[in-house]
């Protein structure tokens, strides 16, 4: 009995395999499509401030953070202010610590080298799809890490078409692209609902993130609203 419930414990153990990386990369390509728009966009606004072609595309592959990268077109004057432009990547980008908390009880569990390079790939829509497959009972960590990949892969290659001939494309918003990312993380949230249970702090962190919107600095505004949703949930559920 007692071997029964070891090898039961160790199919259930959290695991990052080459399976969990391709089905990651599989399942999330229908989201990381639409992308493509975003990336050419940004590719775009590089070229109209006078960004050389590999030098959006090496910040592409470097910072890989849409918000981040297009706050920081704003900033792109001569000389550049590196000391802004790396407080501004920050501020943005800062809601990965939530990020990396949600997900540490499942990424604890495995060797600290994967759970390194699962997390250097992050970014919110893989960290939306990695939390419902965990839901849904996923324990292969593997596929925060494919899913990842892709998204990088194909934002690296958007933001070269758009920084290559991004200008004979036109406004892709026309086609509604800009609404599809909004939708998705919509459905995500919406799927997550376990009952009125959540009403308070969903609403709390809801209310918090759009005052911040007016009163914060951009990017505060999502860690404002994660901690009080975080905080409202403790003293709900404690």
């Amino acid at each position: 009995m007692a071997a029964q419930t070891t090898a039961t414990e160790s199919a259930q153990r959290p695991r990052f395999t080459a399976k969990g990386v391709w089905r990651g990369c599989v399942e999330i390509t229908p989201i990381a499509v639409f992308l493509i728009p975003f990336g050419i966009a940004f590719g775009v606004a590089a070229s109209a401030k006078n960004i050389p072609p590999e030098v959006s595309v090496l910040m592409s592959i470097a910072i890989y953070a849409g918000a981040s990268q297009f706050a920081l077109l704003d900033l792109w004057y001569a000389p550049l202010p590196l000391a802004t432009l790396a407080l501004t990547v920050l501020a943005v980008n800062a809601r990965h610590i939530l990020l990396g908390a949600a997900l540490a009880p499942w990424l604890l569990q495995i060797p600290v080298m994967r759970r390194l390079g699962a997390l250097l790939w992050l970014s919110d829509a893989n960290f939306a799809y990695a939390m419902s497959a965990r839901e849904r009972g996923e324990i292969d960590a593997g596929v925060l890490f494919g899913s990842g990949i892709a998204m990088w892969l194909i934002w690296i290659a958007s933001t070269a078409v758009g920084a290559l001939a991004g200008s004979f494309l036109g406004d892709l918003t026309r086609f509604g692209f800009d609404a599809v990312m909004v939708t998705y993380f919509a459905a995500v949230v919406v799927g997550q609902w376990k009952g009125a249970k959540d009403l308070y702090p969903w609403l709390a962190a809801a209310a918090v993130a759009v005052i911040g919107t007016y009163v914060l600095p951009p990017g505060w505004h999502i860690i404002a609203g994660a901690l009080a949703g975080g905080i409202v949930g403790t003293w709900r559920h404690g």
